[in-house]
């Protein structure tokens, strides 16, 4: 086993790809280092997550069963971000709002029946007014109808990972089949901020006005906070009160998902609770990079007889303030490593440790092809693996 000290030229937080896979540092150990324990939430679920490093920070019942109510919307404009993405369809598209459409109950953006309306004003009135007469005519805008489009959203969240989710509707109406969790909420919100950043910034906008009327954004804390940039509220009378937030302090992104709470300024205090905490007592680190190989090993019979390995990811990883430097990391690296060798194949792996918890672990993988070398370099090679 080869140890490395963590660079410190790699402290910097930088742009991160989502999927990374994060090893939790344990709350005990967090309390042992002078970490308080998380704050009363009055919730019925909640979790508190580092955008970064996908650590968690703190939860209850992050993997219960909850209504989503309007946090449905989060998956709906995801599938229509990808849409948009790929050309199938644009923002300036004009959608005609059908009849089912428009007799949608619930919060409303008032587009009128037979209207044609663009794109990007049904995405503002969906995303800003929570209107559901806005969803249901994209949904049928982008896959000819709401069920199809449906179809479309378990197969994401599916893809995606979320294995506690089932949507019935685009909107978040309630059904006994239509479901989802604080967890995977958050997870799924990492996926819009890394994978569509220019569409992700609908969520901040404050207030939004169509058809002669103005509606404002009923996450509270786009007016509390200028830190926090989203994300979406969610309500009716048997979820309770949701808010999904996201905030920003000096390069540190945390997700906050709070379900089940009385009131749309109870909702709003829950998720300022998390998120102070979590800014309060936690930092995260970039402790490496995808650019430069960690490890240079053997490789026997090949064309090369070193390989270089590094990681496909960046690692990530959240800790409480003052710890960075306490941090160690560990290299294992497969013994005997013969070719051909296929860049990208895993040959070891990387441990990233706190006082004796693992933060983070990832593959190292070969940064290089490697093709069998000549006979004779092959020939020398087997007398010396078989005397090594």
């Amino acid at each position: 086993m080869n140890c490395l000290l963590i660079p410190s030229a790699l402290k910097a937080p930088l742009r991160v790809l989502f999927g990374l896979i994060a090893v939790v540092l344990s709350f005990s150990a967090a309390a042992e280092m002078g970490v308080p324990p998380p704050p009363a939430v009055a919730a019925r679920a909640y979790i508190l997550m580092d955008y970064d490093s996908g650590q968690v920070l703190a939860e209850s019942k992050a993997d219960a069963r909850m209504e989503p109510a309007s946090l449905t919307k989060l998956m709906t404009s995801y599938v229509l971000y990808q849409q948009l993405e790929e050309g199938r369809i644009k923002p300036g598209d004009l959608a005609t709002v059908s009849q089912r459409a428009w007799r949608m109950e619930g919060s409303r953006s008032f587009v009128p029946v037979g209207r044609q309306v663009s794109v990007e004003d049904l995405l503002k009135g969906m995303i800003v007014q929570s209107g559901n007469d806005a969803t249901v005519a994209l949904a049928e805008y982008a896959a000819g109808s709401e069920d199809v489009f449906v179809s479309m959203m378990n197969r994401e969240a599916k893809r995606l990972g979320l294995t506690g989710t089932h949507y019935m509707d685009s909107t978040g109406m309630p059904d006994p089949q239509h479901y989802t969790t604080a967890r995977d909420l958050a997870m799924l919100t990492r996926a819009i901020i890394h994978d569509f950043p220019n569409h992700y910034q609908l969520y901040s906008l404050k207030q939004f006005t169509y058809n002669g009327i103005t509606q404002r954004n009923r996450n509270l804390l786009l007016w509390r906070d200028t830190s926090v940039d989203g994300v979406k509220t969610g309500h009716t009378e048997s979820a309770g009160y949701c808010l999904v937030a996201s905030a920003r302090q000096n390069g540190m992104r945390l997700i906050s998902v709070v379900l089940g709470t009385d009131s749309e300024a109870a909702r709003a205090d829950e998720s300022e609770k998390l998120l102070s905490y979590g800014f309060r007592f936690y930092e995260t680190h970039r402790v490496y990079a995808t650019d430069k190989p960690l490890s240079t090993v053997r490789v026997w019979k090949g064309a090369a007889d070193t390989l270089p390995l590094g990681l496909q990811q960046p690692i990530y990883v959240t800790i409480p303030r003052g710890q960075y430097d306490k941090l160690t990391a560990a290299i294992k690296v497969q013994q005997r490593i013969i070719a051909p060798v296929a860049k990208g194949t895993v040959y070891g792996s990387l441990k990233v440790s706190l006082a004796g918890e693992t933060v983070a672990a990832r593959p190292l993988v070969a940064f290089q092809d490697v093709p069998p070398g000549s006979l004779f370099t092959r020939m020398v090679d087997d007398v010396r693996l078989w005397f090594k």
